[in-house]
C-alpha cells in the first residue's frame, strides 16, 4: 500500500535535516528540536495550542522512557563518590595495577580495567578513578602518557560506553527509538559488532604505539620524570576493605542473577540500581555514623545532578525524534491515527528507490558519526534508533543490528574518541594534548568503523 506523505511529514524531515546540520557544526540542537515539535504539532493538529502541547507531551513521553536509566546512572555515580572518599576504589584497582610490568601488558591491563570500571560506574567517574590509581603505574612500567590515554579512551569511552552492557543506558535509548520494548535485542545484536570494533581499534592502536615507542625510545623520559615521585595516598581503614569486597561481589552476583534468571530491561536495571543504593546507604552509615543520615543526601544529590546533566538534552532530542516512531508519535501528538513520520518516509523511500543492506548500513553509520560530532555520545541515539526503525519498515533487515551499528558509530564519535572537544577529560588526567590524542585515535577508529560495517552488512 502506498504511503501518503503529508505536509507534516515534509516539515518533520526539514527539521531532522536542521538538527543534523546543527550537530555537525558542534552546536546543541535543542532549539531546532523544540521548534520542530511546535511547528509539526501545530501543522498536524491545525492548532497553535495543539503545537504548544505537543512540545510538552514530547518531554513527558521521552522522560518516562528514560527515567529508569537516569535513576540508575545517578545512583551508580553517587556510590562511586562514596568509594572514592573511603579509598575502597584504590583497594579494588590496586591489584590490577601490580600486573603492569611492561609497556605491552600495561596497555592492555589499563584498557581492560577502564572498560570494566566504565561498565559498572560509567566512563566519567572511571576516568578519574583509573587516572588517579593506575595511570602513574602504567607510565612507570614504560607506557607513554599518550599510550595510556589512548588505552583509557578506546576501552572506556569507546568499547564500554558504546555497549553499556551493565547499566544499559545506551542500548535502552536506542531500543526505545527503534521500537523495541526492552534493550535485550539491541544488546544481543551488538555483541559481534562490539567485538569487531573493539578488537580492530585496540589492536591497530597498540601496533601503532609499539612502532612509535621503537622509533622514539626517548619519548618516555619526560613522562617518567613527571611521575617519579607520584604516589597514591588514601585513608584506608576497615570500612575501605569492607566496601572494596562487598561492592564488586554484590555487582558480580547481580550479573549472575541477570544471566541465571534472564532479567532484562527494567528488571535488570532495578536490580543494579537497588544494589547501588543499598551499598551506598550501608557504607555511608558505617563511615559517618549518625551523620550519614545527612551525608547520603549529598551523595544522592551529586549523583542525580550528574544524571540529569547527561540526560536533560537527550530528553528534548529524544522527544523530537520519537515523533518518527508510530506508537510514541500517537502519545506525543495525542491522535490515535498518528503514524511515525520517519517510518512512513522509510516505506515511501523503499517504494521509490531500491534499497539494499549496504546502503542502509552506510546511512546508519554516517548518521551516527555526523550527529556524534557535537561531542555527546547519547545525542545520536534517538536518531540512529529511529533510522533503524525506518529502514526496518522499508526492507527486510535485522533492525536490531542496524540500530546497534548506528549506536556504535554515534557513541564512538560523540562519546569522545576522535573529536578533540570530547577528549578533554582523559587528556587532562593523562596530561596530553587532546588534539594529539584525537589524531592517535583516528586511524584505529576509522579501521574499526570499516570492519564493523562489513560485519553488520553480513549479519543483517
Amino acid at each position: 500500500m502506498a504511503i501518503e506523505l503529508t505536509a507534516s511529514h515534509w516539515l518533520f524531515l526539514f527539521w531532522v535535516g536542521v538538527v543534523i546540520v546543527v550537530m555537525g557544526l558542534r552546536k546543541d540542537p535543542l532549539i531546532p528540536c523544540v521548534l520542530g515539535l511546535l511547528t509539526v504539532g501545530w501543522l498536524f493538529k491545525k492548532s497553535f495550542v495543539g503545537g504548544v502541547s505537543t512540545v510538552y507531551n514530547a518531554l513527558i513521553v521521552a522522560g518516562n522512557e528514560f527515567w529508569g536509566i537516569i535513576v540508575i546512572i545517578s545512583l551508580i555515580v553517587a556510590l562511586s563518590k562514596l568509594l572514592s572518599e573511603t579509598g575502597a576504589d584504590y583497594l579494588v584497582m590496586s591489584p590490577a595495577a601490580k600486573l603492569m610490568v611492561s609497556p605491552a601488558i600495561a596497555f592492555w591491563v589499563l584498557g581492560l580495567s577502564m572498560m570494566i570500571a566504565s561498565w559498572f560506574f560509567w566512563p566519567s567517574p572511571a576516568t578519574a578513578l583509573i587516572g588517579a590509581i593506575m595511570f602513574p603505574v602504567a607510565v612507570r612500567a614504560g607506557l607513554p602518557a599518550i599510550g595510556a590515554a589512548v588505552a583509557m579512551n578506546l576501552f572506556g569511552h569507546g568499547i564500554a560506553l558504546s555497549t553499556d552492557y551493565v547499566i544499559q543506558g545506551a542500548p535502552t535509548i536506542t531500543a526505545k527509538a527503534a521500537g523495541f520494548a526492552d534493550p535485550s535485542q539491541v544488546i544481543s545484536a551488538s555483541v559481534p559488532l562490539a567485538i569487531t570494533m573493539g578488537l580492530v581499534t585496540t589492536v591497530v592502536a597498540f601496533v601503532m604505539l609499539k612502532r612509535d615507542i621503537k622509533a622514539k625510545p626517548h619519548m618516555l623520559e619526560a613522562d617518567r620524570e613527571a611521575l617519579a615521585a607520584a604516589t597514591v595516598k588514601r585513608d584506608i581503614n576497615w570500612i575501605s576493605y569492607f566496601l572494596a569486597i562487598v561492592t564488586p561481589l554484590a555487582f558480580a552476583l547481580d550479573v549472575y542473577a541477570m544471566l541465571a534468571l534472564k532479567l532484562r530491561g527494567g528488571d535488570a536495571t532495578a536490580l543494579l540500581g537497588a544494589t547501588a543504593l543499598i551499598i551506598l546507604a550501608v557504607g555511608t552509615m558505617l563511615k559517618f555514623g549518625w551523620e550519614g543520615l545527612e551525608k547520603i543526601t549529598d551523595y544522592v544529590r551529586d549523583g542525580f545532578m550528574f544524571g540529569i546533566k547527561i540526560f536533560a538534552p537527550v530528553i528534548i532530542i529524544g522527544g523530537f525524534f520519537f515523533m518518527g516512531k508510530g506508537e510514541l508519535a500517537k502519545q506525543i501528538l495525542e491522535v490515535k491515527t498518528a503514524t511515525g513520520f520517519l517510518e512512513d518516509f522509510g516505506v515511501a523511500l523503499s517504494q521509490a528507490v531500491p534499497l539494499n543492506k549496504a546502503f542502509v548500513a552506510l546511512v546508519s553509520l554516517g548518521t551516527g558519526i555526523i550527529v556524534g560530532l557535537d561531542g555527546s555520545g547519547f545525542s545520536p541515539l534517538p536518531l540512529v534508533g529511529s533510522v533503524a526503525a525506518t529502514f526496518g519498515k522499508a526492507i527486510t533487515i535485522d533492525t536490531a543490528t542496524l540500530a546497534a551499528l548506528g549506536q556504535i558509530a554515534g557513541v564512538w564519535t560523540g562519546g569522545g574518541t576522535i573529536i578533540p572537544w570530547g577528549l578533554i577529560p582523559v587528556a587532562a588526567i593523562c596530561g596530553v594534548n587532546p588534539l594529539e590524542l584525537a589524531r592517535r585515535n583516528l586511524i584505529p577508529v576509522v579501521c574499526g568503523f570499516i570492519a564493523t560495517t562489513i560485519v553488520a552488512v553480513i549479519l543483517m
